[in-house]
């Protein structure tokens, strides 16, 4: 048995603490994204305080969780973000954030660049600005080249240019490339979920299956040079494995904690079938990471269903759970992507059963202009006013 292979074993266990996590700091985002996975917009009133969050920290100090990955949302957007990264990297808990580059000043990147335990990973869905502004909005294509430029100037080496692959940007794989390495940075590519706002755009946006093929040849030759998250280990049944731990890590070495405190399996399944626990809670997140049975049930070795007599099933392990979860295929079956076409199958096969949708649309919409003497929810200044609140149901009913 290779060294690789007992990793793997293991962590398909799970593991005591995750090695990493993902940390949703807030839902306010001065951009609409069209695939955005948690459906981000406006400032939840409800999200943990800066005390709060600080806690957290600590808990994931006493851990020994090795970093955090910040999002959002929009993470800089929130008053006390830089307080917050601050306080993780003195505690020993690393931070990778990621950001749209609207608040990258030159002075926020050298600030950046003095610390050791930070890296900074600037989105963008194109390399160039028609393909990027058309999924981001207009002019972020410019926001996010500016940001960059900003970090190069300050000598930040090696921050992450991360993107999200769609049938649009995947022709444009070389000229990420090329403009991750003009910079001094690092390319990251992403997989495109059916996960919040991206599950209405996924039948148009996500790769075609000669588009995959062309993904796995160039990851292929790219190797170790660029980074992937490990999202394309579905890819893996093309032939040899990609990099990476090639295993859906949900609830065995990663889950998500949302801006209100509520910690999912998995950081692009938020939805109530995958809801964990809240580290407001008894026994924080620790608890919630030690005693979850949804936790305890994903860390059972699974046996493959439907994709169990596949020849490709060690290397791809059925692919992605919120993919199929998300366009309404079973979890023991075939990912929507099969590169071997079960998935597309079973798509064709559904009998018109609408797919879940995705928990919580934080999503800005229009509210009528009304004058008041009252003080606002929020700061607009550092969050997009949260509107109107709707009345709690389900989950949010909980911690209202």
């Amino acid at each position: 048995m290779t060294t690789t292979s007992r990793l793997v074993d293991l962590f398909e266990h799970g593991l005591d603490a995750p090695i990493c996590l993902t940390w949703e700091l807030t839902y306010a985002c001065n951009l609409s994204c069209t695939h955005c996975l948690s459906s981000s917009g406006r400032r939840d009133p409800r999200e943990l305080s800066t005390a709060q969050a600080r806690a957290v920290i600590d808990e994931l100090e006493a851990m020994q969780v090795f970093y955090v990955n910040i999002g959002g949302g929009e993470p800089t957007v929130r008053a006390d973000f830089w307080e917050l990264l601050d306080y993780a990297t003195a505690h020993h808990v690393g931070v990778k954030f990621s950001t749209n580059g609207v608040r990258i000043t030159p002075g926020a990147a050298e600030r950046l660049a003095r610390n050791d335990y930070v890296d900074v990973q600037i989105s963008l869905d194109g390399a160039t600005a028609d393909v990027n502004d058309a999924v981001r909005g207009p002019g972020s294509y410019a926001t996010a080249l500016r940001a960059m430029e900003n970090l190069a100037a300050a000598g930040l080496r090696d921050f992450k240019v991360s993107v999200v692959c769609t049938r649009h940007n995947i022709p444009q794989l070389d000229a990420f490339k090329a403009l991750a390495d003009r910079f001094g940075a690092q390319l990251r590519l992403t997989r495109l979920r059916p996960s919040g706002r991206g599950a209405d755009v996924w039948d148009d946006l996500h790769p075609t299956a000669a588009q995959q093929r062309e993904l796995y040849d160039w990851l292929s030759a790219h190797g170790e040079r660029v980074l992937t998250g490990d999202s394309f280990f579905h890819l893996s049944a093309y032939g040899e494995a990609l990099p990476g731990l090639n295993l859906c890590g949900a609830g065995r070495v990663v889950c998500l904690i949302d801006p209100v405190g509520d910690v999912y399996a998995c950081p692009f399944a938020i939805h109530e079938e995958f809801l964990a626990g809240n580290v407001t809670g008894p026994g924080g997140f620790p608890g919630v990471w030690r005693d979850s049975e949804l936790l305890r049930r994903l860390r059972t070795p699974q046996h493959g269903g439907a994709c169990a007599s596949c020849a490709f099933y060690d290397t791809c392990k059925g692919g992605c759970m919120a993919a199929k979860f998300f366009t309404g295929l079973p979890l023991d079956g075939p990912d929507p992507e099969c590169v071997r076409g079960h998935g597309e199958a079973l798509l064709a096969q559904r009998d018109g059963t609408p797919a879940p949708r995705p928990s919580g649309d934080h999503s800005r919409r229009a509210v009528p202009l009304v004058l008041t003497r009252r003080p606002p929810v929020g700061h607009c200044d550092e969050s997009p006013p949260a509107g109107p609140a709707p009345t709690p149901t389900g989950k949010d009913a909980a911690h209202a």
